[in-house]
């Protein structure tokens, strides 16, 4: 199977469950990959599997860590001067952190590595992604939005007031969910499309990585409830790379099929001010930083 023959993907958190299966099929169809990943072993280590259960010798590394805004930066760089097109991006990475952090760029944590990191990541690669139009961008989101009634907390990015694992995931989730309805009105007329997708509640790891004891519970339960990651990813893959959706931008789905986001995500006045604030968060200040 070779439909995405002579195209370039890259795939954040591409070391581990959804993201890992995402790159891998995207190089079983033929697509070169880009696996982002935290560290150069672990990258490496995802890079030889997909190798071996592919075949295929067309699948580099590229690493940087989402906490640090510098070295996002620096591999988005490096991502330009190592190739010449980029036809799908999708937008992994996620953390769930057991505790309040703030980076040293003055972000809480969950929200830069959800969120800011890949608008930085994005505002340098994309360039690329127009010069190879018709690309795709896919934003893999979550349900876990919904819980971020108040919507983005512009007043309290940090989250002083009511920090929990949860609620700053779903803060992140839901940035990114808006972020993706606004690059999609931004990019139509370049021809990139955007789109979200809620996998569904994966034996990933991430929940129980991220709620302590609840999240003991739920690792517990997920063997009954979850689903495979191989299923969660299909969504993904498919909005990444079949020709079903080509053209189709500005969605949110799920198994496949449109899935509406809430209601603090549709709000466009929203949507425009959080991509400002976000072009502001996600400098980091070097020379080659995007203004």
């Amino acid at each position: 199977m070779d439909g995405l023959r002579f195209k370039r993907a890259l795939v954040t958190g591409a070391t581990s469950g959804i993201g890992f299966v995402t790159a891998r099929e995207l190089a079983r169809m033929g697509a070169d990959v880009v696996v982002h990943a935290r560290t150069q072993r672990r990258g490496e280590a995802a890079r030889d599997l997909i190798a071996e259960q592919t075949g295929t010798d067309r699948v580099e590394v590229l690493v940087a860590d989402f906490t640090d805004l510098f070295a996002v930066c620096a591999a988005a760089n490096e991502y330009v001067h190592r190739y010449d097109r980029l036809d799908i991006l999708v937008l992994n990475a996620a953390v769930i952190n057991p505790q309040r952090l703030i980076s040293e760029h003055g972000n809480e944590l969950t929200f830069q590595v959800n969120h800011l990191a890949h608008f930085m990541l994005w505002r340098v690669l994309q360039p690329l992604m127009w010069a190879s139009s018709p690309s795709r961008v896919v934003h893999v989101s979550s349900d876990a939005h919904y819980a971020a009634r108040r919507g983005i907390r512009f007043d309290d990015l940090t989250l002083r007031d009511g920090w929990n694992p949860f609620a700053a995931y779903a803060h992140s989730k839901l940035a990114g969910i808006m972020w993706c309805y606004e690059q999609a009105r931004r990019l139509a007329p370049m021809g990139v499309t955007c789109n979200a997708v809620h996998p569904g509640m994966t034996g990933t790891g991430l929940a129980v990585r991220g709620y302590g004891a609840w999240g003991r519970v739920i690792g517990a339960l997920s063997p009954l409830t979850a689903r495979s990651v191989q299923e969660a990813a299909e969504t993904v893959i498919w909005l990444a790379a079949s020709p079903d959706v080509e053209g189709v931008t500005g969605g949110y789905f799920f198994n496949g099929r449109h899935h509406r986001s809430s209601a603090a995500s549709r709000d466009e006045q929203e949507q425009a001010r959080l991509w400002e604030l976000s072009r502001e968060l996600s400098g980091c200040g070097c020379l080659t930083c995007p203004q």
